[in-house]
């Protein structure tokens, strides 16, 4: 039987609403270990039983479904009874309720207002705008050549604000610079809150929950200093914080209009740069260990632009950079987890999924599921996603960008972004991962490299 054939029969349960096999109840300790400690671990070895898992943590139970068609009815045919989990429920206490976290008629409202922000045509315009941006950034890069190592997550963090700043919001946030560490004191006290399973008061003056308080007033300070700027030179533009403005400002309850605007520029802050810098990161880092790849994508580079700067239309030449820009989010998926919560008893491929649970799909595992992706699954192959040879495989067996309803609004803006930026680099520069340093992925809210990735900058030969 053949990769793709199998791929497309799940293992089902032989009747329905039984329950999935997974680790017995004595398992809970190195379970709660590996949720605070291997989250990424965890549903490795969670897929080891099988394509529907339950997972007993406790009194808890987490189900966790790690095949296309159990991952299409959760996200998409039956998503009104999924609401958002474990990690993101833990994030309101910074994040509000914005697009992110958001339920029901108030997420439909406010994907309304924003989504103008990130069609086709609007995004096509901010091409320039991406690239300068990127310039800049090889610009910074070419002046360290040849000196110490740069630590390239902390570059991409402040070329993603940057590119945010100018695409989405007309605003400078360079006078910003704390927002990307304010933004990992949020994610470290949202894994603190789910591993916890929130038995820890916010009271107690704990050194983690200090770093968030202080972080959560820093972002408030910075979305309110954005929207006093914008307040003085507001024209209505269409860009997301003008069409927030309009929104707001017809909100009955000023003080409800306030929160509104807070929690979503928060969160429009954390989505907009957040994914990005982390596929970046990880497209070096992957580039730096497959110097073949990295000849073809810089071969395609010169033969595509030469020695200018690319434009929207360049899009359509990068094919290979594009390439390996998806290769990268398959192996390390920015969104590495979708967590839900049923509201309502649910059979999902024969399994009894009962109100109230946790409910999981991995991008991480199920881009790594050797039913789907073959023998060489793990390896790193941008020739998976060749348009010329197209592969068949379940629409839900690549999700990087989420599914259904709740799909990520920025995903054109985000792949533009990345296959610019990774095309500017490459062209000019040679990073090179300094040696002995171990690249370990950290699952936030988003995948990030631990410890930010140290790199060696010289120019291209």
């Amino acid at each position: 039987m053949s990769t793709t054939e199998r791929a497309g029969t799940p293992r089902r349960a032989a009747a329905a609403g039984r329950v999935p096999p997974g680790p017995r109840w004595t398992a809970t300790p190195s379970l709660i270990k590996m949720l605070a400690m291997d989250r990424l671990g965890m549903m490795t070895t969670a897929a080891r039983y099988g394509d529907a898992v339950r997972l007993a943590i406790g009194p808890k139970s987490m189900y966790f479904f790690n095949h296309p068609d159990y991952a299409k009815h959760v996200l998409t045919d039956n998503s009104d009874n999924y609401h958002k989990g474990v990690g993101l429920k833990q994030a309101r206490r910074a994040l509000g309720e914005g697009l992110l976290t958001s339920e029901g008629d108030l997420w439909r409202k406010q994907r309304k207002v924003v989504q103008p922000a990130f069609q086709h045509k609007r995004i096509s315009r901010q091409a320039d705008a991406v690239v300068e941006e990127a310039g800049k950034l090889v610009a910074r890069l070419r002046a360290r050549a040849g000196g110490p190592p740069v630590d390239v997550v902390q570059e991409m963090t402040g070329l993603t604000l940057g590119v945010l700043g100018r695409t989405l919001l007309d605003a400078d946030l360079s006078a910003h610079g704390s927002i990307g560490r304010a933004f990992e004191a949020v994610q470290d006290q949202a894994m603190f809150e789910m591993v916890s399973q929130g038995v820890v008061p916010m009271w107690l003056p704990l050194p983690k929950q200090l770093r968030f308080r202080r972080a959560r007033r820093e972002l408030e300070r910075i979305v309110g200093a954005l929207v006093s700027e914008r307040g003085a030179r507001f024209d209505a533009g269409d860009d997301a914080l003008s069409r927030l403005i309009l929104s707001v400002r017809r909100e009955t309850d000023p003080k409800v209009g306030r929160q509104r605007l807070r929690d979503e520029l928060v969160t429009l802050l954390l989505a907009g740069h957040e994914t990005t810098a982390s596929t970046l990161g990880w497209s070096f880092y992957l580039l730096d260990r497959h110097p073949e790849v990295l000849g073809r994508v810089r071969a395609e580079v010169t033969e595509v632009l030469g020695d200018r700067v690319p434009v929207f239309e360049d899009l359509h030449g990068l094919v290979y950079t594009g390439m390996v820009v998806q290769e990268a989010m398959r192996l390390y998926p920015p969104v590495w987890l979708l967590s839900r919560i049923a509201q309502a008893d649910d059979e999902v491929g024969g399994y009894h999924v009962p109100a109230g649970s946790d409910v999981l799909v991995s991008p991480y595992t199920m881009h790594r599921h050797r039913e789907l992706w073959g023998d060489s699954a793990e390896e790193f192959d941008p020739d998976r996603f060749d348009p010329d040879n197209p592969q068949a495989r379940p629409r839900f067996a690549y999700i990087p960008f989420g599914a259904g309803p709740r799909f990520c609004v920025g995903n054109h803006l985000g792949m533009m972004e990345a296959t610019f930026v990774l095309a500017m680099v490459v062209r000019e520069l040679r990073l090179t991962t300094v040696p002995g340093h171990r690249v370990v992925p950290e699952p936030m809210l988003s995948l990030r490299i631990r410890g930010g990735l140290p790199m060696t900058i010289r120019p291209a030969t």
